[in-house]
């Protein structure tokens, strides 16, 4: 009889992790500080972030830790596997890296030690942005009440994501606006 597993996100952990999400001014050491808490609270041996670039309609690498460069470089994520999270909108429990036909590279896991890997959506709206893999070295579940957690935060991830381009947009704006000429603004 295989006994369920035990829940690792209670509630001060994903206020840690809800706080660091909503209240840094910084992006990238936000995300930094999010993945380095994935890690220590999961216990797992790495974690990326991705985000979609949607003119070649792939993932590119924002941040991760855990995971070597070589690992990294291995090739394009296309987002048209239907298997994909990306696609599913739903997060994705890979249990063995090496041998799941959903695997682009699974000679490049092997060589990282990764065994497993979950798979989780970063949504803003209803649209998914981008994912979270977290990589383990071992087979591993998870609890429902912990997969339901994730991806409550992944969601608030996904507003700051796009809170943040939408900043980038209007500082590109007032950059722009305020580069013109004197006698245009008056």
């Amino acid at each position: 009889m295989t006994k369920d597993p035990v829940r690792i996100i209670h509630l001060q952990e994903f206020k840690t992790i809800s706080h660091a999400i909503s209240t840094y001014d910084d992006f990238s050491l936000m995300i930094t500080h999010v993945i380095e808490a994935i890690i220590r609270t999961f216990n797992v041996r790495g974690c990326s972030l991705l985000l979609l670039d949607e003119t070649e309609n792939q993932l590119f690498h924002v941040r991760s830790q855990g995971v070597s460069e070589e690992y990294l470089k291995k090739g394009a994520i296309p987002v048209d596997n239907k298997y994909c999270a990306f696609i599913t909108g739903e997060p994705i429990l890979i249990e063995d890296l090496q041998n799941d036909p959903r695997i682009q590279y699974p000679e490049a896991a092997a060589r990282e030690g990764f065994v497993s890997m979950f798979s989780f959506p970063i949504k803003a709206r209803g649209a998914t942005v981008g994912l979270i893999r977290i990589y383990h070295d071992k087979p591993w579940k998870l609890h429902k009440e912990d997969v339901d957690s994730f991806c409550v935060l992944a969601e608030h991830l996904g507003l700051v994501i796009e809170l943040n381009g939408l900043k980038n947009f209007v500082d590109k704006i007032r950059a722009a606006v305020d580069g013109l000429p004197k006698r245009i603004l008056d």
